[in-house]
């Protein structure tokens, strides 16, 4: 009987859709320097969505993987612009363990952690599809 109950028994992974259909936990860190050279972002656990805020003047990179925030598969968020209420954001509706920033001395990351273990997208290539196509 044991074994008719496990077999029913699924672990949730990445396209477990009850994880996303719900309102995300809460994370958030800010005043991230990332000026002097790329800065990880880990999550404790896979996120639903990342938000993502630019207080400076300069823009920031955003990217999956090391190799891409310094290479070419990078998003750029704008710089500030005009007064202290005006920042460059950006909503990212991505499921990964981790963010790499650079390029800005204030940047503010909030994120929907959904219930999956950051196990679940840690692979051959690594964590959060380091190396993929695109990713870097």
């Amino acid at each position: 009987m044991s074994n008719f109950i496990k077999s029913y028994q699924a672990n949730v992974g990445l396209n477990h859709v009850p994880a996303y259909q719900v309102s995300g936990r809460p994370f958030a860190t800010g005043s991230i320097d990332a000026s002097g050279g790329a800065v990880k972002i880990e999550f404790p656990y896979v996120t639903r969505w990342i938000y993502v805020v630019n207080h400076e003047a300069t823009h920031c990179r955003i990217g999956y993987s090391l190799n891409g925030v310094e290479g070419t598969n990078y998003l750029r968020i704008g710089p500030q612009t005009g007064n202290e209420n005006t920042q460059s954001t950006i909503r990212l509706e991505v499921k990964v363990s981790e963010v790499w920033l650079s390029g800005s001395s204030g940047v503010d990351v909030m994120a929907g952690l959904t219930t999956i273990p950051v196990s679940r997208v840690s692979g051959t290539i690594g964590p959060s599809f380091s190396g993929s196509v695109g990713v870097g």
